[in-house]
């Protein structure tokens, strides 16, 4: 018997006992709704590496495989892990809305679903079992900021959207991203479900944390209460990287920021022969607030800037110099990031919306060798991850040594299309060395000759 049939029964009772009397009724006690979690899927991943320990793989499924789906994603998983990859970050899975769009997979249509187009929730939970039985975790993409015009919530529930005098819904302030409708933050029961439906695919996809899209523009505080509510998820060690360069998103609990101000300027110093100094500097202001090994996520491309900007081989001085870029990237102060198709050297953009174009696997071989070989040494050494950073660069070479509990590592690279004759500084000359990459030994007087686009990676 429903509880709709009970209620009319009930009240037909008290008109039939009103006639003639007055009675003072006390209203039913109906249970409580119990907002409950889903079952957890599978086995919380146990191997997360730690902040500094990271090194993140960006998928774009569009055009990763010819399917363009979390299947081609699976089938290279053993490729992935072999680049030396322990985070993979798959772009949105999200079905993407139709009305006023551009086909952007940041247009999420449903918090809830995987997009019919990238396959569906079995999919995703074979991928997230298969990158954890390979000891890599995976991240989703999160857009916390705005939704598309046909989600369910611009009907259903209005009130959650940003409206103008009138009651239009409006579109994010700005930012000219018409596609999107932007979310209301003051309003308490959004937050609420935007916070339930991230946790949704912890429980129900088993992911290991997210990349939060345009971190910037929800309020700080809205981030530490999805942050601190995900983090009582205590069977998960989970990341969470901010699309941001807002330093009070360190102080809400995000492991990353996003390097922004880095990868402008990279590019300036390889294309306005800007000084190499202007990395030092951001070594301090990116770390603002900055606690507990909190770090930069730093790139030479990501979908954005490839799509907009061009690939590493256009803005860094091609094969050699973004070789030379990706090492001071991956080495300096940062977790580093790599788009899908740069380890092969992919010679042309991905661009927006990501449909057409897709990687050839088989380009460059050598240039993926590389990679790996940059890669494997950073995982296997704690100066690079942990150690203490000391700069001694100048306007046309980073130079620098880290250095943790007795090893030492110096990395000289020389991002100028010349030969540069670097002076060493006092406390490096007449020093014996290993090269990282061959094992070849090195000996340091007072200075060094380095080819145009080049790098040594040097040990003790």
């Amino acid at each position: 018997m429903n509880r709709f049939f009970l209620l009319i029964v009930f009240t037909l009772f008290l008109i039939s006992c009103s006639k003639g009397t007055t009675t003072t009724t006390t209203p039913p006690v109906l249970p409580p709704v119990i907002d409950t979690d889903p079952p957890q899927y599978g086995i919380p991943f146990s191997h997360v590496p730690n902040r500094q320990d990271a090194i993140i793989y960006q998928v774009n499924m569009r055009s990763f495989s010819t399917q363009g789906n979390l299947q081609g994603v699976m089938a290279r998983l053993d490729s992935i892990k072999a680049l030396g990859i322990n985070v993979v970050y798959l772009m949105p899975i999200y079905p993407v809305g139709t009305i006023n769009a551009v086909n952007s997979p940041y247009c999420v249509k449903d918090y809830n679903a995987v997009g019919s187009e990238f396959g569906t929730l079995t999919d995703l939970r074979l991928l997230v079992d298969g990158a954890h039985s390979r000891n890599m975790s995976v991240l989703l993409d999160w857009v916390a900021n705005h939704t598309a015009w046909d989600h369910a919530w611009t009907t259903s529930h209005k009130d959650w959207y940003l409206q103008d005098a009138t009651g239009n819904i409006l579109s994010p302030p700005g930012m000219g991203w018409n596609d999107v409708a932007q979310l209301n933050f003051n309003n308490v029961a959004m937050r609420l479900a935007m916070i339930k439906a991230m946790k949704y695919w912890v429980y129900t996809a088993n992911v290991d944390g997210f990349r939060c899209d345009y971190a910037d523009g929800p309020p700080v505080d809205f981030w530490k209460q999805a942050i601190d509510t995900l983090r009582n998820i205590t069977t998960h060690n989970l990341l969470m990287l901010a699309e941001g360069n807002r330093n009070t998103n360190f102080s809400a609990g995000f492991d990353y920021n996003f390097g922004f101000s880095y990868y402008g300027q990279l590019k300036s110093i390889f294309s306005n022969n800007s000084s190499v100094l202007l990395i030092d500097n951001l070594n301090n202001s990116e770390y603002t607030n900055a606690t507990n090994g909190q770090q930069i996520i730093r790139y030479t491309s990501n979908h954005d800037v490839n799509s907009s900007d061009g690939t590493p081989l256009d803005l860094f001085g091609g094969r050699n110099g973004s070789m030379a870029a990706f090492v001071m990237t991956a080495y300096m102060k940062a977790v580093p990031m790599i788009y899908n198709g740069q380890e092969v050297g992919t010679p042309f953009r991905l661009t927006f919306p990501f449909t057409t174009t897709k990687i050839n696997w088989a380009l460059n071989p050598n240039i993926t060798a590389e990679y790996k070989k940059i890669l494997a040494f950073r995982t296997g050494s704690a100066s690079i991850r942990h150690g203490l950073l000391t700069s001694y660069s100048n306007a046309d070479v980073c130079v620098f040594t880290k250095e943790v509990a007795g090893e030492k590592v110096l990395v000289l690279a020389n991002i100028r299309n010349s030969n540069i004759n670097y002076t060493l500084p006092g406390i490096l000359t007449n020093t014996v060395w290993t090269d990282a990459m061959n094992t070849v030994t090195i000996n340091l007087a007072t200075q060094i000759t380095l080819p145009a686009y080049s790098y040594l990676i040097l040990k003790q």
